[in-house]
């Protein structure tokens, strides 16, 4: 009953120990103090309580003192068992239990149990941002941010994956990348029920099924449903390519695409396939490889239902619906819904031949006749016919 009716008036039991006030620390009595936290205090009830007790206010002054150097938690929360060293951060501490946020944004309306929490939150309308990098110069609004910023500089990876070795500066990109090893997926879609390993993947793809593409390009009509396709394409639009290979020269829009590009330099094949042992300079190329094992077709056609394992292809297949043929020739004009048939056909114009046959020197404009004359010298004959078992040199003959 007692407890309930501290409960009802958010009264706090805290145990307080009498000292001694002379030079010897010896305890020489123990109390109970009923301190009126929460509504209470604005009644000024707990004022009055401390008014008509200086003994148990100088008590109490000289039990937090002692508090403070032995490190002790006095001030026990009924609800979950938490300790706190004063009363003030056990105040605090109630208003989850209570969800009493008393400080609230002038901005948004959003509330905070802490005054300092409403303070770090301002910044987002403020745009203040009062911690600033001494190696760069730039700016973050918590101080957090700014640590992990500054391993940039000193290269420090603290967190560490006990699967496979690599480091990291933050813990959050551990916990990602350690998906890889467990296939943990956490993040599924409510549409489809396909799975991610990021929740910013997640968010990524329902835009297929809402359409939204949230980010603008105001010089032309485009739109794109993630803000890095959108940098990447101003980068197109403005001709910038920022990152230099110094091996051959060339120049990329992003420190991605030359990191990739130097393993053409290097030979690097980082990603092996674990069913067959092929390799690849790109993880994305591996992950479309493995497809061949496992049979997968993600990518299927709203019209007719054929599937896919890229989805280049299926985009190329939707043209034979749509009729779109966005590849054109500057020399006849005529169009093609790829451009590597573009590409092919141009060949006609300029006699260019860049596959070469090292048996007989003899030249093609595509590596598919290059391939069939090929037949020519080995002798072998790859299609074969089920029905009566003759093999042919080309797929026609069949």
């Amino acid at each position: 009953m007692e407890t309930d009716k501290r409960r009802q008036w958010n009264l706090k039991r805290v145990s307080v120990r009498l000292v001694d006030c002379r030079k010897s620390s010896e305890m020489v009595d123990s109390a109970e103090c009923l301190f009126l936290i929460g509504r209470s205090s604005s009644s000024g009830e707990a004022e009055q309580h401390l008014d008509n007790n200086k003994q148990c206010v100088s008590k109490t002054k000289l039990f937090k003192k002692q508090c403070r150097k032995s490190g002790e938690k006095p001030y026990h929360c009924l609800d979950c068992g938490s300790n706190f060293m004063t009363s003030n951060e056990l105040k605090v501490h109630q208003r989850v239990h209570t969800a009493d946020k008393l400080y609230s944004c002038d901005q948004c309306g959003k509330r905070f149990a802490k005054s300092g929490n409403l303070v770090v939150h301002k910044r987002i309308h403020t745009g203040e941002k009062p911690y600033g990098c001494d190696q760069c110069g730039k700016r973050f609004a918590y101080l957090g941010s700014l640590v992990v910023h500054q391993r940039i500089h000193t290269g420090d990876k603290n967190y560490g994956c006990d699967q496979c070795g690599k480091r990291f500066a933050q813990s959050g990109n551990l916990v990602i990348h350690k998906r890889i090893h467990t296939g943990d997926k956490p993040y599924g879609c409510d549409q489809c029920g396909k799975r991610f390993a990021q929740s910013g993947s997640l968010v990524v793809h329902k835009r297929i099924h809402t359409g939204d593409k949230p980010y603008g390009y105001d010089q032309r009509e485009n739109k794109f449903g993630c803000s890095g396709h959108l940098a990447t394409y101003q980068k197109i639009d403005t001709a910038e390519k920022p990152f230099h290979c110094l091996d051959c020269g060339s120049n990329f829009m992003t420190s991605y695409e030359l990191k990739v590009h130097l393993r053409k330099h290097t030979g690097e094949k980082p990603f092996g396939c674990d069913q067959c042992g092929k390799k690849f300079s790109r993880s994305g190329d591996l992950v479309v490889h493995k497809r061949i094992h496992t049979g997968e077709k993600p990518y299927g056609c709203d019209q007719c239902g054929k599937r896919f394992t890229q989805l280049g292809s299926l985009v190329v297949h939707r043209r034979i619906h749509t009729g779109d043929k966005p590849f054109g020739c500057d020399q006849c004009g005529k169009r093609f819904t790829e451009s590597g048939i573009l590409v092919k056909h141009k060949r006609l114009h300029t006699g260019e031949k860049p596959y070469g046959c090292d048996q007989c020197e003899k030249r093609f404009g595509c590596s598919g006749h290059l391939a069939r004359h090929k037949i020519k010298h080995t002798g072998v004959k790859p299609y074969h016919c089920l029905y009566c078992g003759s093999n042919f040199m080309t797929s026609n003959e069949l």
